[in-house]
């Protein structure tokens, strides 16, 4: 426990600039020592509870979101029709062509949840490899601290691993076959109205679109690990975070 009030007691020092006066200093101490000091946790529990916690909250996030409708029934993360073509939407809807715009869409979210089912792994290095300073921060941290940690730490790795599941998804709906005709009935009309075609990278969206969604689950479930205590499933959780 000395080591981890020994490092918050750093981490002031480290952030405080040279404005600040000392009485200040001196009160956020006291707050660390009082804080830390009131939990009885070690620095191996306190990173353990936080592992448990993220890898608790990232089991349930692909639960939600990797189930038939984890995404197209939740408006919070359904995917829309790409941003950049939205005028072609439009368009395409003005003709007549509602359905094969509602399948498109469908099968985006379709894709969006066959690929977080193998999300879980992607994880796992980075709650691995977590450190006692990581830990005393999110402890310490905001409501989302876990899930800003993740995303950060996961980063182009997950994307990279996440992408080839996404193609593999979108192969496996036949995303494909709806977006071509979908885009080729655009592009044959902006002919006549001189509007630009279009062709984005579906997979890129796709991907993007699907990894928001699962950090957006991902935050809603720290949310609760912190704030209610039914959520804290471990006898570690409700210590860690019933000192918060």
């Amino acid at each position: 426990m000395k080591k981890l009030v020994t490092i918050g007691l750093s981490a002031l020092l480290v952030g405080c600039s040279s404005s600040q006066d000392l009485q200040s200093l001196v009160e956020s101490a006291g707050q660390v020592l009082s804080s830390t000091g009131s939990t009885g946790l070690s620095n191996e529990e306190v990173i353990n509870g936080l592992k448990q916690a993220l890898e608790v909250g990232t089991r349930r996030a692909v639960e939600v979101t990797g189930t038939e409708g984890g995404f197209w029934d939740n408006a919070s993360i359904r995917i829309p029709f790409p941003e950049d073509a939205e005028q072609m939407k439009r368009t395409l809807n003005d003709i007549g062509l509602n359905k094969p715009v509602e399948d498109f869409e469908r099968t985006m979210n379709e894709a969006a949840e066959n690929a977080v089912k193998e999300a879980v792994p992607v994880f796992v290095d980075a709650i691995k490899g977590m450190s006692i300073e990581d830990g005393f921060a999110i402890l310490r941290g905001g409501e989302n601290a876990a899930t800003l940690f993740l995303r950060e730490r996961t980063g182009p790795a997950l994307e990279q691993r996440f992408r080839p599941i996404v193609e593999n998804a979108t192969r496996s709906v036949a995303l494909t076959s709806y977006w071509t005709p979908v885009a080729n009935a655009y592009n044959t009309a902006s002919l006549l109205t001189g509007m630009k075609a279009v062709d984005p990278d579906l997979d890129a969206y796709v991907t993007g679109k699907a990894i928001d969604g699962l950090f957006l689950m991902l935050a809603d479930e720290e949310k609760k690990i912190r704030r209610d205590p039914v959520a804290r499933t471990t006898e570690l959780l409700q210590r860690v975070f019933g000192s918060l």
